[in-house]
């Protein structure tokens, strides 16, 4: 150890808002939409996974919270980076022979609304999705770069177990245009 242990008690994202207070917040871009209320911040954090095979899993006694059926990266437009999750999603479900109402729970990484409610439109799915980031996303939680993948990924997982559900979509979208999508399922 070195120097003081310092304890961290509070998340430095949530805050307390009204809509009063959102709708006075001014857009980043001249006649925009996106405001600092509707984007995700960006915050420290840290997540970390432990993937294993099978046979790991029986040879260290291992208690797997999901498996991971498939995953694939795809590439879009950058100036369009956020909408990445809508093609990778598409092409993932086509792999896996699955449509997205065979999705029990998706994690959708929300950058900003207009992004995750572009994503959740073109995906079929009606703007109040409740199997669609249910403890809710980036915007109410902050999106800590660099663990968001792994973050999304544990809340899927634990989602899954919690309801006793088989299937979840992880997405997300990555700067310079990239969207990934990996499909978990209950174990």
């Amino acid at each position: 150890q070195r120097g003081d242990t310092r304890l961290v008690d509070r998340d430095e994202h949530p805050r307390s808002t009204s809509l009063v207070e959102l709708a006075a917040l001014r857009p980043l871009f001249p006649r925009g939409s996106v405001t600092a209320g509707n984007s995700s911040g960006v915050n420290d954090g840290a997540a970390a996974l432990l993937i294993a095979s099978e046979g790991a899993v029986e040879k260290y006694d291992l208690s797997p919270l999901a498996r991971v059926t498939t995953g694939l990266s795809v590439g879009v437009e950058p100036r369009v980076m956020g909408i990445g999750p809508e093609p990778a999603a598409k092409a993932l479900l086509q792999k896996a022979g699955l449509t997205i109402n065979d999705i029990d729970v998706i994690e959708l990484n929300e950058a900003f609304a207009s992004q995750a409610l572009a994503v959740i439109r073109e995906l079929g799915l009606p703007d109040d999705a409740d199997h669609v980031n249910p403890n809710g996303g980036a915007i109410a939680l902050g999106h800590p770069l660099g663990a968001s993948g792994a973050r999304l990924a544990l809340t899927a997982a634990t989602e899954l177990a919690d309801l006793r559900a088989n299937r979840a979509l992880v997405t997300m979208c990555v700067g310079v245009g990239q969207g990934t999508a990996v499909l978990l399922e209950s174990v």
